[in-house]
């Protein structure tokens, strides 16, 4: 489901608050990172396109091959989990299922030099995290919940200067239901005065209501295709609520 449809579903689906009341200081905020606190997919989306069009296939298209490389990538994922090696391990993959060629050592460092790009790239943060968090930080107990490779994950918060705001760093290896239950249990949250933070449906709105916390959806246009799906309604006693940008969290705590 592409972004669009997401808001659309979102807003057909729930009441947002027409006058938000801030809540009172003690909130516990989990905050996803990438593309939530800043850019990370579109350095993929910019690695995809470079090795798509030098895979040049003369069958399929470019949608195509971009729909057997998110094939590529669920599978290694299963197997080997996130990260910027299993994303290059998808991508030789791909090359793999797709091209005649035998892949040479200068092909295969062809394939990887395309995600140099996500490895190299400075970290550049979302529009207003950096005069937002802080504040959120001064009234509310915040906790970094991410998902990837650990060192990975915590060399990107280090370079981003936020570590500072955050009480704890959970890297989590799957953002689902248990591991948002577990997490809860580990860091004594209440449920009431607990909400997920993210740009993902699947991995952050989802499974966090699920697991009885509250949740606030923050849009990014560029959120990966691989966590699209359709925002679930708060089920009854708890809250979703949406923020368009960073900053309008203001609005709310």
């Amino acid at each position: 489901m592409k972004i669009g449809q997401l808001l659309t579903h979102f807003y057909n689906s729930v009441v947002t608050d027409s006058s938000p009341v801030r809540l009172a200081p003690g909130q516990t905020l989990l905050f996803d990172a990438d593309d939530t606190l800043w850019e990370n997919n579109i350095y993929f989306e910019r690695a995809i396109a470079g090795f798509i069009s030098y895979l040049d296939h003369r069958a399929h298209s470019p949608e195509e091959v971009r729909e057997h490389l998110n094939g590529c990538e669920r599978a290694t994922i299963a197997e080997h989990g996130y990260g910027l090696k299993s994303f290059r391990r998808s991508l030789v993959a791909c090359f793999e299922q797709l091209s005649c060629q035998v892949i040479t050592p200068e092909t295969h460092a062809q394939i990887v030099g395309f995600t140099d790009i996500v490895a190299e790239h400075q970290i550049e943060l979302l529009d207003g995290v950096i005069d937002t968090l802080p504040e959120l930080a001064a009234r509310h107990r915040c906790i970094l919940v991410t998902k990837g490779d650990a060192a990975e994950q915590r060399d990107k918060l280090e370079r981003s200067g936020l570590a500072q705001h955050f009480s704890a760093i959970e890297v989590l290896p799957e953002k689902h239901e248990d591991a948002y239950r577990a997490l809860s249990l580990h860091h004594a949250c209440e449920t009431p005065v607990t909400w997920m933070i993210g740009n993902s449906p699947k991995s952050d709105i989802n499974p966090a209501l699920a697991a009885g916390l509250n949740a606030v959806f923050v849009p990014h246009g560029a959120t990966w295709v691989l966590e699209h799906e359709e925002v679930i309604q708060a089920p009854a006693g708890q809250r979703l609520l949406m923020c368009e940008r960073f900053p309008e969290l203001m609005q709310y705590f």
